[in-house]
């Protein structure tokens, strides 16, 4: 996702076939079509932030470095290290992991990783606390590091970790509602865009964490699984207000 002010583009790195009940298949775009994206968006347009999603393999993931170099600096970085879905379906390689551990962290104004992702990335037990594993990651190289805790036990906290500041944590009551889809995704966006937005990072996590919890708890039920968190939640107001106002003109 390349955030430009309050719009959003996006560069394909791979298609998916999934629904609501897991991921049927998985295919990564030539590398070709992934650059050839890219500079059509930054050469042209510009961006403001840039959060990377799924990778999936070793060869997009060293691509995709390379792009994010050249703005590095200019523009900040989210890196969402997607390496499971909500169904438990694998999204990258150890090759690729590794790659995004030594070319693609080092670039990351902000990392965040769900407690999994981190345990994996830092070669540490899934048992390691959380401001551990935010330690051990900041050994890459990447300036913050945003450990969600949605997949803890209890209430979910964040852990924001850096080497400058106290760690800081962000709680919410955890929300009974299974359409949690993208939730890891949907905080990662947000922070990206709060971030491009000028907001200090400390700041836009704590309005990503605000955002995302609104979004768990409308949630958007949708198939017979595991729906998606509801983006629009926000606008829900005043979405149903314009709704009525058009079905009252047409009474008319």
């Amino acid at each position: 996702m390349l955030a430009h002010g309050v719009h959003g583009m996006s560069v394909i790195t791979a298609i998916t076939a999934q629904n609501s009940l897991g991921v049927q298949g998985i295919w990564s775009l030539p590398l070709d079509a992934v650059r050839a994206q890219f500079r059509s968006v930054v050469d042209d347009i510009g961006v403001d932030a840039i959060k990377t999603g799924m990778l999936g393999n070793a060869e997009t993931v060293e691509a995709v470095a390379t792009l994010v170099r050249g703005v590095a600096g200019r523009a900040p970085i989210v890196v969402d290290p997607v390496c499971v879905s909500k169904h438990g379906d694998p999204l990258i390689d150890e090759e690729a992991l590794a790659v995004l551990r030594e070319r693609l962290l080092p670039l990351a104004t902000v990392v965040t990783p769900n407690l999994f992702e981190a345990a994996r990335l830092a070669e540490l037990g899934v048992r390691t606390p959380p401001a551990e594993l935010g330690r051990a990651l900041l050994n890459f190289g990447p300036q913050w590091v945003l450990i969600k805790g949605g997949h803890s036990e209890g209430d979910p906290v964040d852990y924001l970790v850096s080497g400058s500041v106290d760690t800081t944590t962000y709680a919410a009551a955890r929300v009974d509602n299974r359409h949690t889809h993208g939730t890891g995704c949907t905080l990662a966006s947000a922070l990206a865009c709060e971030l491009a937005i000028g907001a200090e990072v400390p700041a836009a996590t704590a309005a990503a964490k605000r955002y995302v919890t609104g979004a768990i708890e409308a949630g958007f039920p949708l198939g017979s699984g595991i729906g998606p968190t509801d983006h629009l939640w926000q606008l829900r107001p005043a979405l149903a207000s314009q709704a009525r106002a058009r079905v009252n003109v047409s009474d008319l």
